[in-house]
């Protein structure tokens, strides 16, 4: 874990090594390169003594990094973004530190025009996570356990295929993959039977799907120094249940007090009745150090 922690330090801190300032960036047209992104960090703690209305102590951090690098020349654009997060939490009455986060996303497009708008493509999408997870219980004494239950590439989702997309400018993009094959890799030593372990069969550690793959990205200024990111993926698996559409939504947004201060909401919903049968929903909502690159 602790190997795994320094690896997302080390990418904010070469991230940020390259920074530059945004304006900059923008304004910069010299080359078929765009970089743009920004890192983040929340932190909360609560300590409470003789507290009549009840509290718990603790403590929480998160840092995040959401980073876009493009290209552009004559017919040819290639669209990458990487979004990478991780967050903890600790309370007095808990043994361990638990999770409040963890992600590694790189999304990326690659386009050659064929109209004014429209682009022959082909998209990639990886997604994992940084540690492991767990579920948590109860012993027979009343004391709180855990057992691992996920960890880096376990899962771990990988998306590739042609198509064609649809490109209004760089912040609303549509791509339409109708060939789309989708890996899901497993530690092997962690599938279940009946493939209740991410849809990979006992022993497994990989499973293969083709199907169709819509998604989405747009981004727009609701008002001055207020931003909404959305991202969305659809997926159907022409192999096995076509109408059970998995889905993948999420929800950036910034609201920016000065050139260093930040109102973060984070907010996603995954549907894939392969992890587990409903939808699973995460959010996180705090004000935080924020760098622009």
């Amino acid at each position: 874990m602790k190997k795994k922690l320094l690896f997302l330090f080390s990418l904010l801190g070469m991230l940020s090594a390259n920074a530059q300032d945004p304006v900059a960036a923008v304004q910069d047209t010299l080359g078929p390169w765009t970089t743009k992104g920004n890192a983040t960090l929340l932190f909360n703690q609560s300590t409470f003594s003789n507290w009549v209305a009840g509290g718990e102590n603790n403590i929480a951090a998160s840092i995040g990094v959401n980073y876009d690098f493009n290209y552009k020349k004559g017919e040819w654009s290639w669209d990458n973004k990487v979004i990478a997060s991780y967050g903890i939490v600790k309370t007095k009455t808990t043994p361990f530190a638990k999770k409040t986060d963890d992600r590694l996303e790189l999304n990326s497009v690659l386009g050659k025009k064929a109209s004014e708008r429209w682009y022959y493509s082909a998209f990639l999408n990886f997604k994992t996570q940084f540690t492991k997870g767990y579920v948590y219980g109860k012993d027979d004494f009343g004391a709180e356990i855990r057992d691992e239950y996920t960890n880096f590439l376990s899962p771990g989702y990988l998306l590739v295929g042609p198509g064609m997309m649809y490109k209004r400018d760089d912040n609303f993009r549509i791509n339409l993959s109708p060939a789309t094959s989708k890996f899901t890799f497993v530690d092997s030593n962690m599938t279940l039977p009946d493939e209740a372990y991410f849809g990979v069969k006992e022993g497994k550690s990989m499973r293969y799907e083709l199907g169709f793959n819509a998604s989405m990205y747009y981004k727009l200024d609701v008002i001055a120094n207020v931003t909404f990111e959305n991202i969305l993926n659809l997926y159907s698996n022409y192999l096995e249940d076509p109408q059970n559409v998995d889905l993948d939504y999420q929800l950036n947004v910034v609201m920016r007090i000065n050139r260093y201060l930040t109102t973060n909401l984070s907010f996603q919903t995954i549907y894939d009745d392969n992890a587990y049968q409903g939808f699973q929903v995460r959010q996180v909502f705090g004000v935080g150090a924020n760098y622009g690159f």
